[in-house]
């Protein structure tokens, strides 16, 4: 099976991150099984979920990991075209596109790295190839963490990672961590004309969104910045925010959900505490007039780290060798690329498609790219003959 075909068949799996991603890893499983090779299952506490960890080539150090993630994103209220889980060509202008949701995020690279393991297993490669196949990365890089624990624990250590996000085959080296936070305020219900008697959660609320923006023109006035990203400095963001029951009812509740990217030099602890703060001084205000009043702040996943631009030289040479370029960028959104560099893995993100199509309706991925990524396959067997 060519990288096309192999990408029809994974964008007709529907692996949102909320529903399991078993059939797809079993047809991964059963591809590798009519090759003979070898593969470790890592499953989720609950088992309805499994990254997969697959060696082509001796079982010796000095190997390269090539690592996707296996879910997508929704498609819910998206005003698709198409099928989102039919790979479907583009017409007219649109004829170099396949379209289907996964497609440039990141199926399109598992593709191109299983379509290429039969000529690997036929290049006697002196260093092994590594498939590093997650789950959940896209709810918070969630399975990642205990597949690389085994890679370290009970496998040769490999000498690069090349993450596979839609990068248009462009080497990145550094990308900002993540951490996802819910904050409840609560606070004194009240008839709506009596503003003393109650508290308004929605207003206490509205005061720390505020607050939250105020970090992040802190942290520029501070000179805290990075030129090589596209937004140069840490960001703080409030996606969504609920609260209230009636316009004359004083809200006793309010919740919202927020994000911290912080720039590999920054720390997400620091900047939550710089919320935590007002928040402390809020409650404690609020507390004069209702005791029981509280503001209460959740993490809601661990914090994915940043990628820093260090300790990538095997990583970064190799993919300056195979795509005959010296190019090393930065991004703003967060991969699994981190995880690995904590590890103490050379790292970098190398992948076909571009990140503008990716969680959109109608994503797709040019079938340029994806020749590109499969050129980058064969030649990263080629150099592994001679590693």
């Amino acid at each position: 099976m060519n990288a096309e075909e192999l990408l029809d068949t994974l964008v007709g799996f529907a692996t949102v991150s909320r529903d399991s991603n078993l059939e797809l890893i079993a047809f991964v499983e059963d591809y590798l099984d009519q090759l003979g090779v070898e593969h470790w299952r890592i499953e989720s506490d609950d088992g309805t979920k499994a990254n997969l960890l697959a060696r082509i080539g001796p079982n010796v150090e000095g190997g390269v990991v090539l690592s996707g993630h296996t879910d997508v994103v929704p498609v819910d209220g998206q005003p698709w075209t198409t099928d989102p889980f039919t790979l479907t060509q583009g017409t007219g202008d649109n004829e170099g596109r396949l379209y289907g949701r996964g497609t440039c995020d990141m199926k399109g690279f598992i593709a191109c790295a299983l379509a290429e393991v039969p000529r690997w297993l036929a290049s006697d490669l002196k260093v092994p190839v590594w498939l590093a196949l997650s789950y959940d990365e896209e709810v918070g890089c969630v399975g990642a963490p205990r597949m690389i624990k085994r890679l370290m624990a009970s496998h040769p250590r490999p000498a690069a990672v090349i993450v596979g996000e839609p990068t248009l085959m462009e080497p990145i080296v550094a990308h900002k961590g993540a951490t996802n936070f819910r904050t409840t305020v609560t606070g004194r219900e009240s008839h709506s004309s009596q503003v003393y008697q109650g508290v308004s959660a929605i207003h206490v609320a509205a005061r720390l969104v505020t607050r939250i923006e105020d970090v992040m023109a802190e942290l520029k006035e501070e000179g805290r910045v990075d030129e090589s990203f596209s937004v140069i400095h840490s960001s703080l963001h409030v996606g969504r925010i609920e609260g209230g029951t009636a316009i004359n009812i004083m809200a006793r509740r309010c919740t919202f959900e927020w994000e911290i990217r912080h720039l590999p030099t920054d720390d997400a602890r620091e900047l939550l505490a710089r919320v935590e703060a007002n928040a402390k001084r809020l409650e404690a205000d609020m507390r004069t007039r209702a005791p029981e009043a509280s503001v209460v702040t959740e993490a809601l996943n661990t914090t994915v780290p940043a990628l820093a631009d260090r300790d990538n030289r095997e990583a970064l040479t190799l993919c300056h060798e195979l795509l005959d370029s010296q190019g090393a960028g930065a991004v703003a959104y967060a991969t699994e690329a981190g995880q690995f560099q904590l590890a103490g893995l050379p790292t970098v993100i190398c992948g076909p498609g571009s990140i503008g199509q990716a969680h959109q309706p109608d994503e797709y991925i040019d079938i340029s790219q994806l020749e590109a990524g499969s050129r980058f396959m064969q030649a990263l067997g080629e150099r592994l003959r001679t590693a």
